[in-house]
């Protein structure tokens, strides 16, 4: 048996069989010259040692008789390493591509975290090969036989040959230089594809690697109240920068740009969800989706797991492709998804901090890898543009399409109501409710929208009112959209109340705003969504937008920043022609903070070893991004039965920030492994994750 019970009982030639055929399709679909018959080889090899009767003990949680024997068996037993002592089935020139698949697909062959790749164990466990080889004249003729099912002739393999075998595995990884294996990245690729599928990968293959038909989007050309879909994208540099205002066409004309599979990157993960409904109706395809907390989709529309190779059409946020500048786990395997194909930016307008660092990298990186890079915005300084536009290579190679001044005119379409406090707010919404009007409230936090909510939910009771953030599990944020789409077809008022999330892909339209007090660019895209669904008749009415003055600390943003963008705000009518000046006054140099010292390439090198991973990736959690997940603690029995299906609508992403100063302790080992939180569901459906009233678990 390769898998377990839980995992699908799935029998070890088949699923090298299945690795196989994944294997195949993806060497003849990845850019890079993959010789596929070699490929299919260490696809065959890469779990043959998953007969050796360690692993098998193991996955069958079987105990041995006597207690001699259990000490006997309590050592480290790698499968993947048992399966480089059938390299002699191969020819020696051979082995150095098979090694370079096998012995790092689960490890780093060196300063593996746990110890446990192939250099750590022959530096710290002198046994470690003939462990490896135990009980190997009954073991290996499994092995022999799978290899000769698949029609490579295997004589026997003596003890002594399969010794050396895995000698030479580690005089090999000893010598690995500086870089990138993109034979390891095939191999954790295919692995992970057909792990995912079981008995569907053959079915599911058929969908990899097919590139959108973008028909539908050219037919939708030529509305003058979204200038964009009037100009042609029809250049032959093969990068873009669109500076555009926000609802402007601009998603439509990056894709149009496209020729190739589509990444598509937005700053926030509840964002994602929002753009693959939009992507799957503009392209009438399915839009797959990655981030912390992905999810399948339901009914007859099948999307691939989260992580997985050769989407068509993929929705992530940029700390999900961190990984390719920082050398986290599977980075090979995102690098060959990567190459050659075509990534959209849009809107990646967070300036401070790590992670303009992070996105300028992941541009540098990209264009190495071949990459079509389109960039979409309506809020980014040109000490930012000018950089990325070095980057990408100049006008030479970059299609420039920036609003020219009387079409910046046409997009007057808010006054600006600079306001002290939220005392006269209540008045605001009512006045705006009795209009018929719908109101969209923005916070800086989780916390201040919940108790918000709190507040109008109880003065408002004749209206609708519904709260948005990125902290309620997949579940109930699938619901609230659901309710979203509903308040905006309804010809009735009512009152959102969000976070930063609705910044950025909610294509919705409301008639007012009031937020608190942010960064400008961040100001600018919340104006974005009132007024967005102009009309002939309609498209010079002003829509009010009330803004409070910064008050306290002003996390999680810099209250210099904050208190700046407050003073460039005008009262009474915004121009947009102003707000280009405004963004480089607030920010007239490029400072990124420095993050070379956790990057795989500086200084035109790799200086990540090849076969291995970034032992401790602390960039990532300095970040504090999404890429943790909890359940709560009604859900804990459901979770754990679960499929990787139903856990994912379970999990709810939260930072570990918010890990350590809740001291979560409790956490599974299934699944994301997420953390316990004692919450009911009823309290969560209704105001997402809370720590304030209940204490976690």
């Amino acid at each position: 048996m390769a898998k377990s019970k839980g995992y699908g009982e799935v029998k070890l030639y088949l699923h090298l069989k299945h690795v196989a055929w994944v294997i195949d399709v993806m060497c003849r679909h990845f850019q890079h010259p993959f010789c596929d018959q070699l490929a299919r080889k260490g696809a065959i090899l890469h779990d043959l040692g998953k007969a050796h009767p360690h692993f098998r003990r193991k996955l069958q949680k079987t105990k041995s008789g006597t207690l001699a024997a259990e000490v006997d068996g309590g050592y480290v037993h790698r499968h993947e390493l048992s399966s480089l002592a059938f390299l002699p089935a191969f020819p020696r020139e051979e082995w150095d591509v098979l090694i370079d698949m096998v012995a790092g697909h689960h490890r780093s062959v060196v300063y593996d975290p746990r110890r446990q790749g192939i250099l750590d164990l022959d530096h710290n466990d002198r046994h470690w090969i003939s462990q490896h080889l135990h009980d190997w004249e009954e073991w290996s003729g499994y092995g022999r036989s799978i290899l000769q099912y698949f029609n490579y002739d295997c004589p026997v393999i003596t003890r002594k040959e399969a010794e050396g075998a895995l000698q030479y595995a580690v005089d090999y990884c000893t010598c690995r230089p500086a870089g990138w294996s993109r034979w390891r990245g095939l191999l954790k690729a295919a692995d992970h594809f057909a792990s995912a599928y079981t008995f569907n990968t053959q079915r599911r293959l058929d969908r990899l690697f097919k590139k959108p038909d973008l028909t539908l989007v050219n037919a939708r050309r030529g509305n003058d109240l979204y200038p964009l879909s009037t100009l042609s994208a029809d250049d032959k540099r093969p990068h873009t920068i669109v500076s555009y205002p926000t609802s402007s066409g601009k998603t439509e004309f990056l894709v149009r740009r496209c020729i190739g599979r589509i990444f598509y990157m937005l700053p926030y993960q509840a964002s994602c969800n929002a753009m693959q409904q939009r992507l799957g109706e503009l392209l009438q395809t399915v839009v797959d989706l990655q981030h912390g907390t992905s999810e399948l989709a339901e009914g007859k529309k099948e999307r691939l797991a989260p992580s997985l190779a050769g989407a068509a059409v993929k929705v992530m946020t940029p700390h999900q492709v961190a990984a390719i500048v920082l050398g986290i786990a599977g980075f090979e395997s995102m690098m060959l998804d990567l190459e050659g194909c075509d990534v959209i930016l849009d809107e990646i307008h967070t300036y401070e901090n790590f992670t303009q660092a992070m996105v300028l990298e992941i541009v540098k990186t990209l264009v190495r890898l071949n990459c079509r890079v389109h960039i979409g915005t309506a809020t980014m300084p040109r000490c930012l543009y000018h950089a990325i536009l070095e980057i990408l290579g100049g006008p030479e190679n970059v299609y420039e399409v920036v609003a020219p001044p009387e079409v910046l005119d046409s997009y007057n379409r808010h006054t600006i109501h600079r306001i002290p406090d939220d005392r006269t707010v209540p008045d605001i919404l009512q006045k705006a409710i009795n209009e018929g009007d719908k109101c969209l409230l923005v916070f800086n936090t989780v916390g201040d929208a919940q108790d918000a909510y709190e507040k109008y939910a109880q003065m408002f009771k004749d209206i609708p009112v519904l709260l948005i953030h990125g902290r309620f599990s997949w579940t109930f944020r699938h619901k609230a959209a659901q309710k979203l789409e509903k308040l905006d077809k309804a010809d009735a008022p009512c009152i959102v109340i969000a976070t930063q999330v609705v910044e950025v892909s909610l294509d919705i339209s409301f008639d007012l705003l009031v937020t608190e007090c942010a960064p400008l660019e961040c100001l600018i895209q919340r104006m974005g969504r009132i007024h967005r669904r102009r009309s002939e008749h309609r498209h010079q009415m002003r829509k009010p937008v009330y803004v409070l003055a910064p008050a306290g600390n002003c996390r999680p943003y810099n209250r210099e920043i904050v208190e700046t963008s407050y003073e460039l705000l005008p009262d009474g009518e915004l121009q947009e022609r102003d707000l280009q000046q405004k963004l480089d006054t607030l920010y007239p140099s490029l400072t990124p903070r420095e993050i070379d010292d956790h990057l795989i390439f500086r200084n035109g090198r790799y200086v990540i070893r090849e076969l291995t991973d970034t032992r401790n990736p602390i960039l990532s959690m300095t970040m504090d991004t999404d890429t943790l997940t909890c359940i709560l603690e009604e859900d804990v029995a459901r979770y754990t039965k679960a499929g990787w299906r139903q856990q994912r609508r379970m999990e709810i992403p939260i930072k570990w920030g918010l890990v350590k100063k809740h001291q979560l302790k409790n956490q599974l080992e299934v699944g994301a492994k997420p953390f316990v939180v004692k919450q009911s569901r009823v309290s969560h459906a209704e105001k997402g994750l809370m720590f304030n009233d209940e204490k976690p678990q």
